[in-house]
């Protein structure tokens, strides 16, 4: 049966992080910390008036598909050609040290060596979606530091998954399975080849579609519904499904119909989507469970989790060729942690790997990176610098 408090439920949501995103406007910081900080006021971390719920959570899932849809089709595909190699430079110095970071402040906690490693996985993916919205309301996601940031996020999920996959394999004694590591990489591959090849179909089919039927509303009806299927079959490939939707956008970017597609995909996600999606992490926020030791482990563990990122990829970035001012803005677009970070810490916990105690430690982890991103990433870029895109 429908529950009907979940009409209220949204229309909540969308009043309170449109009124806090305007008042994050008026005083010169990010809309989007204004809607996270509606979703903590909200959940149960605060007033408790919306309590995490199944439907909005799965609503929240559609709106981070199609935010890395509409972020896919605004890339410049030959600056994400040319950026490649280094986006995976800067992708795996971050993991690296954030592994290397997360691992040895869980051992000085006197968690066990594997634990710790698993603490390390757990902090390295950044949060893709965040920067996203951030970049996209400043105007700076189609510039080079922003092409460099979406292809780092690719690489930054790929590397995670495989470590995941190895841990999941070696299990608490630490014994590594080989074999299922190697279906998982065959998985990736064929998963990349078939996106690619399908790709050039679709553009190719976009484009036919477009000169003979014109810029019309089936065309983005399609052009979702292709979004979603990528979605699906990267998580059919152990892949996220964020993954998917980003190399769906990246699909069409170069067809002729793109920014038709574009603007109604951007205005649908920005209008409904989004909102709720941004919410919803400060919905799940919750702080029980924190004790004295344990918070100041978590303080330990946020101090690892920004400088592994500001520091890894900032230097990476510099030795790619970045400027000083561009490595910095590399750097703090990849601190914000997201879903993956979940994904991992839920994994490690539903097979004994990681005490549940742990987890509150990684929602603070992830709230603190999420709220303290974007501040810094405008800082990094200028306060008045770009063209702010934003739908009223």
């Amino acid at each position: 049966m429908f529950d009907i408090d979940l009409l209220l439920f949204i229309a909540i949501i969308l009043f309170s992080t449109k009124v806090l995103a305007i008042f994050m406007k008026r005083i010169h910081l990010p809309q989007v910390v204004g809607a996270l900080i509606a979703g903590v006021l909200l959940g149960p971390a605060v007033f408790g008036l919306i309590a995490p719920n199944e439907v909005i959570t799965a609503i929240a899932e559609f709106g981070v598909i199609l935010l890395l849809f509409t972020a896919g089709m605004e890339t410049d595909f030959k600056e994400l050609k040319h950026s490649i190699k280094s986006s995976f430079f800067i992708s795996f110095s971050g993991v690296a040290l954030a592994l290397g970071g997360g691992f040895l402040v869980a051992f000085a906690f006197g968690k066990p060596s594997f634990e710790s490693f698993f603490i390390g996985v757990v902090i390295a993916s950044m949060s893709t979606s965040i920067t996203v919205e951030v970049l996209q309301e400043m105007g700076k996601l189609k510039t080079r530091v922003g092409t460099s940031l979406m292809g780092a996020s690719l690489f930054d999920d790929i590397l995670v998954i495989v470590l995941l996959a190895v841990l999941m394999g070696m299990g608490g004694a630490g014994e590594f399975s080989v074999p299922s590591l190697l279906i998982l990489l065959l998985k990736i591959g064929a998963f990349f080849a078939f996106a690619i090849v399908t790709g050039i179909l679709i553009n190719k089919l976009f484009n036919y579609m477009h000169s003979h039927l014109g810029e019309r509303r089936r065309l983005t009806i399609f052009a979702i519904a292709y979004c979603f299927a990528m979605a699906y079959l990267a998580e059919l490939f152990g892949l996220a499904d964020i993954t998917g939707a980003y190399i769906a956008g990246i699909a069409l970017c170069s067809t002729r119909c793109v920014e038709t597609l574009e603007t109604k995909t951007h205005g649908l996600s920005y209008m409904f989507f989004t909102p709720i999606f941004l919410a919803n992490i400060g919905i799940h926020t919750s702080f029980d469970g924190l004790t004295g030791s344990l918070i100041l482990f978590t303080v330990f563990l946020i101090i690892a989790a920004v400088l592994s990122k500001l520091i890894g990829c900032g230097l990476a970035a510099r030795l790619c060729g970045f400027t000083q001012r561009e490595s910095l803005q590399v750097g703090t677009g990849m601190i914000a942690r997201g879903e993956v970070s979940f994904i991992v810490a839920a994994k490690g916990i539903a097979v004994g790997y990681i005490s549940t105690l742990i987890f509150p430690s990684i929602i603070v982890v992830v709230l603190v990176t999420v709220l303290i991103a974007p501040l810094l990433l405008k800082l990094a870029f200028g306060e008045n610098s770009g063209k702010k895109k934003v739908i009223k």
